[in-house]
């Protein structure tokens, strides 16, 4: 079952240095622990395309945060494998020990993960590189909601100004407090079944409840909003 697992680098290219139009700045950030309190850090964190400002920034992290992706297997290795998203995206994907495996519905090895499958990756987002803790191997999403087709990058365009749906009310871009565990994974989910192609880096529990899933890799989605019952009521 571990037999792809040998330590192994994976390198990838420059390219996805600067995904999604990104920005690099210091930004202050709050985050949540395992203990259920919040923690504040000022960091080098990515926006989507927008500048970073102080105080609240622009939805900024402390770190790596829980995430995802899907999207076509590419290559297999001893220490994980690529990932090709509808938009384009490239992604690493890197596999551990305690990182388990579903084909549909039903529990699956490692050796599910072949070249050409689809493949839903949940697991902690560090640019286009995540560390699983799930890979589900042709992934069912029947019953979720298809709302506008996901705009890829390309460099040098400007950044899509467009709405889907309903935001929340008094929606401001920075805060909330970033979640993790199966409360992020069930919004990550959410999210890439309405608006595949890109990367999910955070997501994020806004005040009245709701949740913002952050969205890298693509011109347009960047702020993906899930209700209390994990659907999506719109995007920005």
């Amino acid at each position: 079952m571990f037999s792809r697992r040998l330590t192994r680098s994976i390198v990838i290219g420059a390219t996805t240095l600067a995904i999604g139009g990104s920005a690099f700045g210091i930004v202050s950030a709050t985050a949540s622990t395992g203990s259920g309190t919040s923690t504040t850090a000022a960091s080098a964190s990515a926006t989507s395309g927008q500048p970073v400002s102080g105080g609240g920034g622009s939805n900024a992290r402390s770190g790596p945060a829980a995430g995802g992706s899907i999207g076509k297997v590419t290559s297999v290795s001893t220490s994980g494998f690529g990932l090709l998203t509808s938009a384009g995206e490239k992604v690493t994907v890197k596999e551990t020990s305690s990182t388990t495996y579903k084909k549909g519905t039903h529990s699956a090895s490692a050796s599910a993960v072949t070249k050409g499958k689809t493949a839903l990756v949940l697991g902690t987002t560090n640019s286009a590189t995540i560390t699983a803790t799930q890979v589900i191997v042709q992934p069912t999403n029947s019953g979720s909601k298809k709302w506008s087709k996901v705009i890829p990058f390309k460099s040098g365009a400007p950044s899509t100004s467009k709405q889907d749906g309903q935001i929340p009310a008094n929606y401001k871009q920075g805060s909330g407090t970033i979640v993790s565990g199966t409360t992020a994974n069930k919004a990550t989910k959410a999210a890439l079944a309405a608006y595949p192609g890109g990367v999910v880096d955070r997501v994020v529990k806004l005040s009245n409840g709701e949740y913002e899933v952050h969205n890298i890799g693509v011109n347009w989605p960047h702020h993906i909003f899930v209700n209390q019952d994990f659907k999506v009521v719109g995007a920005k």
